[in-house]
């Protein structure tokens, strides 16, 4: 195992130190850049701008009752939203982040649940939650990002950002002296799945703290970086480690405005590291190559750029910017990193990327966790493996059968409190400290973390042996003609016995023009599709062997992480 030394951190023991010293540190930094019109110019917003509105909004909560209070932020990836968060965990009460996805009946049961006294919400939203504010017993304030007054049932967050300015130059420090309770829930996440499934994660100021000083240490970010945010704030993986970590840090933020928009952006805002998740990796990734396959010599001259490469970095020689200079400069020309998260991404992928020169990491966590519990160094790293466990949290695999695989367990300062109202489920999750987080892997000599896939996931033949769906469905993916696939287990026809099959969808653009034809059948799409699963299955040990499949006319559902919600059959 290398000793790579850690990079130097600064501690912070709560969200407020860490945006009081961030906003003295890197005051006149640009923090965030926005746009206040669609398809306008960026304009910048600093640290010190930042941190008095934060404390400005925090002051007018404190103004109208809500100490001591739960808000609920119900709205798409903006500025307001940023500035709620802060304003509520930094000295007024708890901050309740929704996904402004939910559908109606979903968000109301979720209001309820965590007892919100107010809510938070962007134009797209108002209709929605005034609606239903009338059937949430604990609510009683609405506040609406856009309205420009105040009403006799809304209060403009404009209007409450110009009075709490007010006051604050009156010298009321109500917010501003205002204790955190570091160790208390101050962050109430309901985690993916339907209201009956989802449960309630009880977060500190403590537990987002350690993590943040934690995946700092381990991957080297600075003043001078530039992150384009385009995962949704209300998950855990966007807030720790796409705003919170860039404010610790005195990066800059840009808002991304659409995921049709990220090249746009990318080049508009100079980014110099893209926080995603592997489905849109990924699909940048096949992109490059779709692009270059249709021109057989581009495609060469890639290919042999590849190799020219390799053989040059082997010497010492690292020409990978200049060589791959086109693709680069398609992110923006300043890209350096990509930091992939929240679903295990295909390590051909990593490879592929840091071969053009873009350097690219995954990391491993859950909700629970604040998230992040395991990560790969940029300067020590194994693109198959999750990473190295984070400093100052234990990982350890439970119960490893003959192949060293088990259930990953966790422990450490970032675990939640646990879940609220939910003693059971706390107690079934979290058994003397350790984290019980329903993954399943191993650990190499050297401490990699490598996940095989969901504990629930897996398949389990009558002879006993262990089928994990995610190793079979990154195989396939890695055919061009697969656009998404789904792995799941059913028993066997005539033979009683579980067997491994596909639903598969498409790519029908890259199908047809395999076969030379607009219009394929279903029958000519489903023989084509049925020599990629043989190539699959040649690589794979025979009970592993994908016995059936159905071809999909729609891409899968997907959580707005992006990932394809199971549907157990």
């Amino acid at each position: 195992m290398k000793n790579i030394p850690m990079y130097e951190v600064r501690h912070i023991s709560s969200l407020k130190d860490m945006l009081e010293s961030s906003a003295s540190i890197f005051s006149c930094n640009t923090a965030f850049l926005v746009k206040t019109e669609e398809g306008g110019p960026y304009k910048p917003i600093t640290y010190s701008n930042f941190r008095d509105d934060v404390n400005a909004l925090g002051t007018a909560f404190m103004d109208i009752g809500l100490a001591n209070s739960r808000i609920a932020i119900i709205s798409e990836n903006r500025y307001e939203w940023t500035v709620t968060y802060l304003a509520a965990v930094n000295g007024t009460g708890i901050v309740v982040p929704l996904d402004k996805e939910l559908p109606l009946s979903e968000l109301k049961s979720l209001l309820i649940r965590s007892k919100a006294d107010a809510v938070v919400y962007s134009r797209a939203k108002s209709a929605d939650v005034e609606s239903i504010s009338g059937e949430i017993p604990n609510l009683k304030y609405l506040i609406s990002m856009d309205a420009e007054e105040t009403t006799d049932s809304v209060y403009s967050y404009k209007q409450l950002i110009k009075s709490g300015y007010e006051l604050v130059s009156m010298g009321n420090r109500d917010f501003t002296d205002a204790e955190v309770d570091k160790d208390g829930m101050s962050i109430l996440l309901f985690t993916s799945g339907t209201t009956d499934k989802s449960k309630a994660v009880m977060l500190s100021h403590a537990n987002i703290c350690s993590n943040l000083m934690d995946m700092c240490s381990m991957v080297y970010i600075d003043k001078s970086d530039v992150f384009l945010l385009l995962l949704p704030l209300h998950h855990t993986y966007a807030c720790t480690c796409g705003f919170l970590c860039q404010i610790y840090r005195g990066c800059t933020i840009a808002f991304c405005e659409g995921l049709r928009h990220i090249v746009k952006n990318l080049n508009e805002s100079k980014t110099t590291v893209l926080l995603s998740v592997p489905l849109i990796l990924e699909a940048m990734y096949r992109r490059i190559w779709d692009q270059a396959s249709k021109d057989p010599k581009t495609l060469k001259k890639l290919k042999m750029g590849l190799k020219i490469s390799k053989i040059l970095k082997a010497a010492g020689i690292d020409i990978r910017r200049k060589l791959f200079k086109q693709i680069t400069d398609n992110f923006g020309g300043t890209i350096r990193l990509f930091i992939s998260g929240g679903a295990a991404i295909d390590p051909q992928v990593i490879q592929g990327f840091q071969d053009f020169g873009i350097h690219c990491v995954q990391g491993y966590g859950l909700t629970e966790c604040s998230p992040i519990i395991a990560l790969n160094r940029d300067c020590y790293y194994k693109n198959a493996s999750a990473g190295l466990p984070v400093p100052h949290t234990e990982i350890k695999i439970k119960n490893p059968n003959e192949e060293g695989i088990g259930e990953i367990i966790a422990k450490g300062p970032n675990i939640m409190i646990g879940y609220y109202e939910n003693e059971e489920a706390t107690k079934e999750a979290i058994v003397d400290g350790w984290f019980h987080t329903g993954d399943l892997g191993y650990m190499d000599p050297d401490n990699f973390v490598y996940i095989t896939g969901r504990k629930k996931n897996v398949i389990v033949t009558k002879n006993g042996k262990n089928i994990y769906p995610e190793e079979i469905e990154t195989l396939l993916n890695r055919s061009p003609y697969v656009q998404e696939c789904l792995i799941y287990g059913k028993t066997g026809e005539g033979t009683g016995e579980i067997e491994v099959a596909a639903e598969i969808y498409p790519d029908m653009e890259k199908v047809a023009e395999a076969l030379g034809t607009e219009n394929p059948t279903p029958e000519q799409i489903r023989e084509f599709i049925s020599g990629e699963v043989h190539k699959v299955n040649k690589m794979l040990v025979l009970y592993k062997y994908i016995r059936d499949f159905t071809i999909r006319e729609q891409e899968f559902d997907k959580t707005t992480s992006k990932k394809i919600i199971r549907q157990y059959k």
